[in-house]
């Protein structure tokens, strides 16, 4: 049996009755986070150019876009996937050579499940299939030290969890697979240098291509099932050497995926909250700084702090500006906060913080970097024109798995992104996906679909 066809088997046997309580918790909490995401990211120009691509080619309405409307399965994977990616604010997982966002796959997985009328309980049982796929794939068979992207794993892991949503029997869900998988290995450029729209585009692209495969596969047509073990497969061509015993997995892995607290790239998260820690205690203002460091793991020094994947002082664009350590930490100390307003290109722009991002150094630190990613550690010094010092150590922060979100903190994160809606909306879908595995999927995508609508328009009141 090859590699895929264990991977398949894995997938279409496991399902929701396999999570424990705190997994099956955990789950849900991701998935709101996600949605709140979605929704805070509707009217964003790059959005709007794929909602006008989707309803131009048009199509059999199979699944729901957030929003409003409906579109055939693929692209309301690619649009929806597009919403929760583009804030840059969704789910995250840590692994020693690679960090990837599992929540991506919900957008597949959800079209998937529309597209056969499944439950939500189906649902959650294929999307925590994607997240542990995902995960273990990043833990022993990481890509971006050779110049692949993470969404490279994310081809198996969407495919995996959309077979299982589609209910195809190990056979087709290991086509699907093989599919998906040799179709899909994107280059790491999309996240080096001087960053595009592309940057939060790439996974719906991959969940786009991962239900066309699924779709086919379902339908009868073929694909390598030795796409990662033989010849010039993923192993040979891209990963090296690995193992993993799909009999022995368990669904498990969504408890330590880490939300973020701010709206920045992961690796950031502990070093924003130490800075504002810092300033919260009233010890400075951002005219008296002279100077910021932080020592950090070495993944972010090269990622977000100006190591192998490119300077980061040069900041123009909304992208750039969220895979910027210097921007993010100068941003927050003037402005107290990192959240969607501090990527308005105005903000950007301005002087200040402009002036300010030139006087943060990021410095890797072999320590801290020995402990990531059972720890985000950082070590901050401020030093102010006067001359004072003040420092701040961190380890973690609030989301990550050591101070997980609760379901509080992940609806007050909805009430933040989403001020559009109005209430009674955000009690619907807080309500909905509390109790997602005793509904049909059905009565999620109706609550998706009026997340913008006013209640007294739905209810024909004057």
């Amino acid at each position: 049996m090859s590699m895929a066809e264990e991977l398949a088997r894995f997938a279409v046997s496991a399902s929701y009755d396999n999570l424990s309580r705190e997994a099956r918790e955990q789950l849900k909490i991701r998935v709101l986070d996600s949605l709140a995401c979605a929704i805070g990211a509707l009217e964003a120009e790059p959005i709007q150019m794929i909602r006008a691509h989707v309803e131009d080619v048009g199509g059999a309405p199979h699944a729901v876009l957030i929003g409003g409307g409906h579109a055939p399965a693929d692209r309301a994977a690619f649009y929806n996937g597009a919403l929760i990616r583009y804030l840059d604010y969704n789910d995250s997982y840590l692994a020693r050579g690679e960090t990837c966002h599992p929540s991506d796959n919900l957008a597949p997985v959800l079209a998937a499940t529309e597209y056969v009328g499944g439950s939500g309980r189906e649902f959650l049982g294929a999307l925590a299939v994607a997240y542990h796929v995902q995960c273990r794939l990043s833990d022993v068979a990481p890509v971006r030290h050779k110049g692949f992207d993470h969404t490279v794993q994310g081809a198996y892991a969407a495919a995996a969890g959309i077979a299982s949503a589609l209910h195809l029997d190990p056979a087709r869900a290991a086509h699907a697979i093989a599919i998906s998988g040799t179709a899909q290995n994107a280059l790491r450029v999309t996240r080096t240098g001087r960053l595009s729209h592309w940057k939060g585009l790439a996974y719906p692209n991959v969940a786009f291509g991962a239900i066309h495969a699924a779709l086919l596969a379902m339908r009868g047509i073929t694909g390598p099932l030795e796409v990662i073990e033989g010849r010039k497969g993923f192993m040979e061509s891209i990963a090296g050497r690995f193992q993993i015993d799909w009999t022995r997995e368990d669904l498990e892995r969504v408890r330590q995926t880490i939300v973020k607290k701010y709206n920045a790239e992961i690796h950031s998260q502990s070093a924003i909250e130490g800075i504002l820690e810092l300033g919260s205690e009233g010890a400075f203002q951002p005219a008296d700084i002279d100077r910021i460091v932080v020592d950090i793991f070495d993944v972010a020094f090269h990622i977000i702090g100006g190591g192998e994947e490119g300077a980061k002082i040069d900041v123009e664009t909304k992208e750039e500006a969220d895979h910027s350590l210097p921007y993010l930490l100068a941003v927050a100390v003037i402005d107290g906060d990192v959240g969607p307003p501090q990527y308005r290109l105005d903000r950007i722009r301005r002087d200040d913080v402009q002036h300010l991002l030139r006087r943060v150094e990021i410095r890797p630190a072999e320590a801290l970097s020995r402990r990531f990613p059972r720890e985000m550690g950082c070590a901050i010094t401020v030093t102010l024109r006067n001359g004072h010092v003040l420092k701040k150590d961190k380890r973690d922060y609030e989301g990550f798995t050591t101070r997980p979100f609760s379901w509080q903190r992940a609806a007050e994160k909805l009430e933040r992104l989403a001020p559009m809606m109005e209430a009674s909306r955000r009690s619907d879908l807080l309500d909905v996906v509390w109790n997602l595995d005793q509904r049909p999927i059905a009565d999620l995508a109706r609550v998706l679909e009026a997340v913008t609508q006013p209640t007294t328009e739905l209810h024909g009141a004057v």
